[in-house]
């Protein structure tokens, strides 16, 4: 990407919470994005760097934050990222669609393709249906040519980008059986979000490690309604999520009965042509496993396979950064490609470790 190329005004809405915070991070350093419009109700009329004084220097150091307008949005931007929880993005998406914007979604409002299904799980009527059939899941590597044609992205969730990222080789290749997918997921506690809750106070969090919502995850049906695409046919999934006292970072742990026909050789292969297809999968070595600190702060997903021959099952683990990888990074990769760049434009990110 030439030095010369034309800057492209985006806007993120929700600055403040941990997925605009890592957006602006990323977008900081972006060669072609540039940050035109920052909006919080409860913090507008602040600049950038009065709520995050680690940005003092930055171009975008002084950029007023503003109230979440749709016309004010339309006239400065030409992409906005909706870093805001689901039920409110909907209808600021459908008026920033009717104002020519590209909206590339943080929430789960455009995820699910049947209305009724988000209503029965997210206990929220859809008031923006006619859209469910316009917006793109965005999963860069197996949707890259519908997001560059896209208007309106639905960024996966962070658990969903983990699993479907871990077992679309294996159930797209029909190397696994899809009728009996048990799933393990934990996540650091910045996948919560950064509104004060008692569950989540330091106290409660630090030297503790438990499940939740065990049975109704609305992450579920995200992820049962992308496995059944791969697999054609209806997948049922149980989905155990963990919280983890750390601060970034998933690790999935996902057990499938091998199909007849399956052995290690011919899953390792599946796996390792999907890596070489896609630079931000990491297949490990025979013998290693993932760790989040590994892909912290990058867009990597890291995958280890496990073939269990005394149980006939395949075991595969993945680590992603819930930040990065299963939220903000994603949502760049997304407008980069809604914006004819290359989904690595300003992404090629190294882990942080510690």
């Amino acid at each position: 990407m030439g030095s010369q190329q034309t800057r492209i005004p985006v806007g993120i809405v929700g600055i403040t919470g941990y997925t605009g915070m890592e957006l602006l991070r990323l977008l900081l350093k972006h060669p072609v994005f540039e940050l035109a419009a920052a909006t919080s109700r409860q913090e507008q009329g602040k600049t950038i760097k009065d709520i995050f004084p680690q940005i003092q220097d930055q171009a975008a150091a002084d950029l007023e934050i503003t109230p979440p307008d749709p016309e004010r949005l339309g006239d400065t931007c030409r992409l906005v990222f909706l870093a805001v929880p689901h039920g409110t993005a909907m209808d600021m998406a459908a008026k920033l669609l009717d104002r020519g914007l590209t909206v590339i979604d943080f929430s789960a409002d455009f995820r699910l393709r049947s209305a009724e299904v988000y209503e029965r799980w997210y206990a929220t009527r859809h008031v923006q249906q006619h859209l469910l059939s316009e917006a793109i899941y965005g999963l860069s590597e197996l949707n890259a040519e519908a997001i560059k044609q896209a208007r309106l992205v639905a960024n996966p969730g962070c658990y969903p980008t983990s699993i479907l990222l871990g077992l679309y080789p294996a159930v797209s290749m029909e190397l696994i059986s899809s009728s009996s997918l048990i799933i393990d997921s934990k996540s650091g506690t910045s996948g919560a979000g950064r509104a004060a809750k008692l569950d989540m106070l330091f106290c409660e969090v630090y030297d503790n490690f438990k499940a939740y919502s065990l049975g109704r995850h609305r992450h579920t049906p995200e992820i049962e309604q992308e496995l059944a695409g791969y697999a054609g046919g209806e997948v049922t999934v149980t989905f155990s999520p963990h919280l983890v006292p750390i601060n970034r970072g998933i690790l999935s742990t996902m057990y499938a009965h091998l199909s007849p026909e399956a052995d290690p050789q011919s899953i390792r292969e599946a796996y390792v042509q999907f890596a070489g297809e896609h630079s931000w999968i990491r297949i490990m070595p025979p013998g290693r496993l993932p760790q989040v600190k590994m892909v912290r702060g990058t867009m990597f997903c890291d995958i280890g396979l496990v073939v269990d021959e005394r149980t006939g099952r395949l075991i595969v683990v993945s680590a992603i950064d819930n930040l990065c990888r299963g939220a903000s990074g994603q949502a760049l990769a997304n407008a980069n490609l809604a914006c004819g760049l290359h989904a690595s434009t300003g992404l090629d990110l190294s882990p942080l470790v510690p």
